[in-house]
């Protein structure tokens, strides 16, 4: 087994519970890892045998686009998504932050992780 894990990718995007969220936009950080199977590959030196990380790069940008009221409703559904068009993985943990959050103070950010 092995690890592929896409770390830092940044989306301008339109989520949040309050109407400003949904309008101003804010900055969201993405980790990813997906847990696989990684003989196939390491062997073949072909794309076919591998989790595609540029396609699952693709998946989250196109999710990141629909606005969402909750980070749990966005990690959710790229989540199903990513199991939805991609093969062979054993499991997928996908943290997601938005930078700076309207919670009355300064806050970095807030995040949450979801495993399946």
């Amino acid at each position: 087994m092995g690890f592929i894990e896409i770390e830092g990718m940044e989306f301008y995007a339109y989520h949040g519970h309050y109407k400003e969220e949904q309008i101003v936009g804010n900055m969201f950080l993405i980790d990813l890892k997906i847990e696989t199977d990684c003989r196939k590959a390491a062997e073949s030196d072909n794309i076919e045998d591998a989790v595609n990380y540029q396609t699952a790069y693709k998946i989250i940008k196109e999710e990141m686009k629909k606005k969402s009221n909750l980070l749990e409703n966005i990690a959710g559904r790229i989540i199903d998504a990513l199991y939805e068009k991609l093969e062979n993985m054993k499991s997928v943990s996908l943290k997601l932050s938005k930078m700076n959050p309207p919670m009355g103070g300064k806050i970095k950010k807030v995040s949450i992780t979801m495993t399946r």
